[in-house]
Order: C-alpha cells, then sequence, then structure tokens
C-alpha cells in the first residue's frame, strides 16, 4: 500500500510539471488541437462483514475471514483528444488497482478509443470504443441497450464502452420542433471484439431518434435482434420551470432469458418479454439543495418468491458444506452472478439530497443517498461529505449502511456497513 502511495504522489507531481511545460498563452495559439487531462485517486475503504448474509456465504465458504475486510483501491484516468479541423481522435484508458487480503491486481481498461470525422453542421461519424450513456435517468438506464449498466451507488462514474460504428445526422428547424437527430449504429461481437455483449457471432445494429419538440428532449430508440434479444425504447426529459426537471424511460425486450434457481437447486432457463421503466425529477431549491428522486420498475427482475427460494438454496448449500465439507452446489449458486446484482428484484426508489455549501462553509457539500427495496422494504443508506477548497483536489468521506431481514435483498448482500476515504487529483 506504502508503494502505491508513492507511485500516486509521483503522478500527481509528474501531471502539475507536466502542465506547467505544455500550457499555451490563448494570445500566442487560437485553440489548442490537442487535450490531455484526466485524475489520479487513492481509495482505502472498510467493511463491516455480514457473516450469514447470502453474498458472504458464497463467496467467503471454505475461508477464514475478519468481521472488518480493509481494501485498497486506486485509479489513473488519463482522458487525450486531438482535434484539427473536421477530424477528431479522443481516448480514455484507466488504470486501475485493488487490494484486499484475498487478493491484489493491476488492470489497464480502456474506457473510450474512437476517432471521429464530422465534414460539417449536419454530419458526424464515429468509429472506435464509446461509451453512448443513452438514457435520462440517473441511477438507472432501461432503454441504454448498447452500454454497459451503471452502479446506481456511483452512477457518474465513468463507464467502459463497445466498439461500434455509429453516425449523426442533425437538424435544425424553427417552431414547435426545432431539432431532429438520426442516430445509427452497428456494434460487432464475437469472442474477440465485445465479447461480453452476448454469446453468439453478430453484428448488432440499431439506433436512436431524437427531437427537441416543445422544450421536451425525447428519444426513440431500438436495437435489432442479434447478440441480444430485440429492444425498443422511449425516454423524456423537461424543465417544467429553470429548478425543476422531470424525466422519464420505457423500455421493452421482447422475449429475453432469466435464469432461476428452481426447488432442487439447479438453474432453468426462463423466457419472457420484459417491460421496464422509470419516472424520475430533480429539483433545485432557492437554498441550494438538489433533489434526485426515481422510481425504477425492472420488468426483468426476480420476484420475492424467486427470491426466497435463492437464499432458502444458499442456506441448504451452506448447512451441506458445514456438516459434510461438500461445496459443489455452492460453487453452482455462486457461478450465476444474476441474483448479487444491483437492482436485483423489480421495484426500487432512489433519492439523493445534496446541500451545497451549507452554514456558508465554501467548497463543502454534505449529501444522503438512500436505494429502497419497495418490495422487501430492504434498502441502503450513504451518508457522504465532500470538500473541493484546494485547487484541482476533492476529497470525499462516504458511508453506507445496508439495512434489511433476512432473505431481503439489502439484509443478504456481503456487508453489514461500509465507510471509504477517497482522494481525487485533476489534472
Amino acid at each position: 500500500m506504502a508503494r502505491l502511495l508513492l507511485i500516486f504522489l509521483l503522478l500527481v507531481i509528474a501531471a502539475q510539471v507536466g502542465a506547467e511545460e505544455f500550457t499555451f498563452d490563448e494570445a500566442e495559439i487560437e485553440k489548442n488541437i490537442w487535450h490531455l487531462g484526466g485524475y489520479a485517486e487513492v481509495r482505502p475503504g472498510l467493511n463491516l462483514l455480514d457473516r450469514n448474509a447470502a453474498q458472504s456465504r458464497l463467496r467467503y465458504y471454505g475461508r477464514h475471514v475478519d468481521d472488518t475486510l480493509p481494501d485498497f483501491n486506486g485509479k489513473l484516468l488519463l482522458e487525450g483528444s486531438l482535434e484539427k479541423d473536421w477530424l477528431k481522435l479522443f481516448a480514455q484508458p484507466s488504470l486501475d488497482y485493488a487490494n484486499t487480503r484475498q487478493s491484489d491486481s493491476l488492470k489497464l481498461t480502456w474506457y473510450e478509443a474512437w476517432v471521429q470525422a464530422k465534414p460539417n453542421e449536419h454530419f458526424r461519424f464515429l468509429a472506435g470504443k464509446k461509451s453512448l450513456r443513452w438514457g435520462k435517468g440517473y441511477a438507472w438506464n432501461p432503454v441504454a441497450f448498447f452500454d454497459r449498466p451503471k452502479n446506481p451507488d456511483e452512477p457518474e462514474l465513468s463507464l467502459e464502452g463497445y466498439w461500434m460504428a455509429t453516425a449523426d445526422y442533425i437538424r435544425s428547424f424553427d417552431g414547435s420542433l426545432q431539432t431532429v437527430a438520426f442516430t445509427p449504429i452497428l456494434l460487432p461481437q464475437d469472442h474477440d471484439l465485445n465479447h461480453d455483449f452476448g454469446s453468439s457471432d453478430q453484428i448488432n445494429w440499431g439506433g436512436k431518434l431524437y427531437f427537441l419538440l416543445y422544450d421536451t428532449d425525447i428519444d426513440l430508440i431500438m436495437m435489432g435482434r442479434g447478440s441480444r434479444s430485440a429492444s425498443y425504447g422511449f425516454d423524456f426529459s423537461r424543465n417544467l420551470a429553470t429548478n425543476f426537471e422531470l424525466h422519464g424511460e420505457l423500455a421493452w425486450v421482447v422475449n429475453t432469458n432469466r435464469t432461476v434457481i428452481s426447488t432442487n437447486g439447479q438453474q432453468v432457463t426462463v423466457s419472457s418479454d420484459a417491460v421496464s421503466w422509470l419516472l424520475g425529477a430533480r429539483y433545485l431549491t432557492g437554498q441550494d439543495t438538489t433533489y434526485i428522486l426515481e422510481y425504477y420498475r425492472n420488468g426483468n427482475g426476480y420476484t420475492q418468491a424467486e427470491m426466497d427460494m435463492y437464499y432458502s438454496q444458499v442456506n441448504q448449500a451452506w448447512v451441506t458444506c458445514q456438516q459434510s465439507g461438500a461445496s459443489s452446489q455452492l460453487q453452482r449458486l455462486g457461478q450465476n452472478q444474476s441474483y448479487g446484482r444491483p437492482a436485483t428484484m423489480q421495484d426500487y426508489l432512489y433519492l439523493r439530497i445534496a446541500q451545497k455549501e451549507p452554514w456558508d462553509i465554501l467548497y463543502f457539500t454534505p449529501a444522503l443517498t438512500s436505494i429502497a427495496n419497495l418490495r422487501d422494504r430492504s434498502f441502503s443508506l450513504a451518508p457522504e461529505l465532500i470538500y473541493t477548497g484546494i485547487t484541482n483536489l476533492e476529497l470525499r468521506l462516504k458511508g453506507t449502511a445496508l439495512v434489511g431481514s433476512p432473505y431481503s435483498e439489502f439484509g443478504e448482500k456481503q456487508n453489514d456497513a461500509r465507510i471509504e476515504f477517497r482522494v481525487r487529483y485533476y489534472f
């Protein structure tokens, strides 16, 4: 850990020196054709383990672990672009370090890497690895068919994109219909390229049709059948007042597959259409308090009965392992990641409250975030304190408590609580 801290400090110093060496005077040059930025961060954390939770038993069976599990994470994320006339190159690599008592890893991931041509104001073509971030929701985006899902605990983090080819055709008008844009997409998938997008070698296709109509942003989105099921979506966003915004999404996925644990512990694949939707609002008060509220209906989520069966099978497999040492059933259950993903079930409520500079404390923002499972009445509660009073430096202290009874989603998570401190330096 000390070695990584030293590397982090050296990166910060190098970034400062680099910024001084490559600073251009605007009087000497009209526009920089290149840009280099990003951030470096360290994020130590401490987890309070729930030994009796299903996710703990699946992960730590056969091993002795303490009630408190520290971890240490580091990240160096770079953003570089080169733009000249109608051509632009962009790259966003991320170097991530993770250290726990059980593992130690260093991974390089290219979040984005693309080239874009813009021959005129109406056309734009792009090829490469891109994160589209479609949808109007803050914590969830059911219509983001060509994106990896957000983590609702950290929805603003950068996401790894997919390799694709896309274009934009944009037209503006006078009147109620102000803008129309069409964005087609081709996304190839095989064992080497976008291998985690689906299970078959396909050229996936789809697109988005955007309207700015009566001051309302509207998207019609579709994805043809290929590596994934055919999907159709709609989203909107409208400012009802300067400080009040309303948004929503609706997604229909045709004949999608879901893996369900049966009464004998076997995995069964169930196919059906899934309709998911989201409705949310963002409100800013005169005292600079921001409220974000969203309801999310996950049409592909598990029912309470299906979750109860899963937890029951985990407990039976755990008892068998303790009595006989046989862990094969725990291994099989642990391989199914669907039951441990965020928003596993069907009905969720997201609330975030952030207060800017309370009591006239400059650069200080406290916030509180909660995610509630409305079916089993379990929830997470995450207070945080953010300070940005030092140039290019952000300090954040965040705690998370998971509250729920046995056989509830948050009650069966790995941790009862977590606290972490994030230091992020922008350059």
